[in-house]
């Protein structure tokens, strides 16, 4: 068989390490912005200049075969290397360029990061950003993200972690539902309340509260609570308080805009809900040598913009009190 051109070569090499990185070809497609039939047949080629099975494939799955993953093996570092050699170079130009994938959870997305990017991309004509809002911990470096912006108390050990800000939880209602209901007055009270949560596997709904005394260790109490609605999305929880459904615990960063317009009010403000949620919001990616340009520029942005938390705002007020 006549030798591959090594030009060709090594472009078919690399969609076979994109493909064994994303584990199917639709997604490998999408990573690499071209067709799944594109991506099918460059492997195929592939397999036909090497003159053996590189990918096994059946209806549900892809895998790669012994000389596929040794292939992929021998040849990532390359790939990552030039990469990394390519986005250094283009530092040169002096300005933040190219595209940044990043990934976020949706309702931090929507609320806080989205409001945020037209600034960055006015400032940054020359770079592009692609969006992907999934409450799914995706893979960043599999996957191909630059950045993840995450509410998490732990970023991990292998990733490089920016702190943007502190974050805290929150009990919420609108003032109609305290009115038809009565305010509560102390965590026990929460028994005879709707209580709005955040589904936690198969366990019972359970709040944590806890108040600061004069003791060396603060006052703190765990209840079951019991309500109409339970939903994996803040923002959910937060409308179903707007409607005046029940009290709602919520992070802080989903709440802020409702109670900045006294749509939501503070339930128990002595208490401080733990446990629930985590602590910061954290901009993390991969280790890596070399961060690009782009990346630092975008960092640095949101850090300024978050650097205030989410504390509401409006009058410089803290957050309005049921009564």
């Amino acid at each position: 068989m006549k030798d591959p051109n090594h030009t060709e070569l090594w472009g078919h090499v690399h969609w076979l390490t994109v493909l064994a990185q994303q584990g199917s070809y639709t997604a490998a497609a999408t990573r690499l912005g071209v067709s799944k039939a594109a991506m099918s047949q460059r492997i195929a080629d592939l397999e036909r200049m090497a003159g053996i099975t590189l990918v096994q494939r059946t209806t549900r799955s892809v895998r790669l075969t012994e000389a596929g993953q040794r292939l992929v093996d021998q040849t990532r570092a390359s790939f990552e290397q030039i990469e990394q050699s390519f986005a250094q170079v283009r530092d040169l130009a002096g300005s933040p360029q190219g595209l940044l994938r990043i990934t976020a959870p949706v309702a931090l997305a929507r609320q806080q990061l989205v409001p945020h990017l037209a600034g960055f991309l006015r400032r940054h004509p020359e770079v592009r950003l692609e969006l992907d809002m999934s409450d799914r911990l995706v893979n960043l470096a599999t996957e191909g993200f630059d950045l993840a912006v995450r509410h998490t108390s732990t970023p991990p050990d292998t990733h490089v972690a920016w702190t943007l800000c502190s974050t805290r939880s929150v009990l919420v209602a609108s003032k109609a539902y305290l009115r038809r209901t009565g305010t509560p007055k102390a965590p026990a009270d929460l028994a005879n309340h709707n209580c709005l949560h955040y589904p936690r596997g198969h366990d019972i709904p359970a709040w944590t509260l806890e108040r600061a005394t004069n003791a060396a260790l603060p006052e703190r109490i765990t209840l079951q609570v019991h309500g109409a609605l339970a939903a994996n999305n803040s923002e959910a929880l937060r409308d179903a308080a707007l409607s005046g459904l029940g009290i709602a615990l919520l992070p802080d960063f989903s709440a802020q805009a409702a109670l900045d317009s006294g749509r939501l009010v503070t339930v128990l403000p002595d208490w401080k809900p733990v446990g629930s949620f985590a602590d910061h919001i954290y901009a993390i990616r991969p280790y890596s040598a070399h961060t690009p340009l782009a990346v630092r520029a975008l960092v640095t942005y949101l850090r300024s913009a978050f650097a205030g938390g989410f504390s509401p705002t409006e009058d410089g007020q803290k957050p309005s009190q049921a009564t």
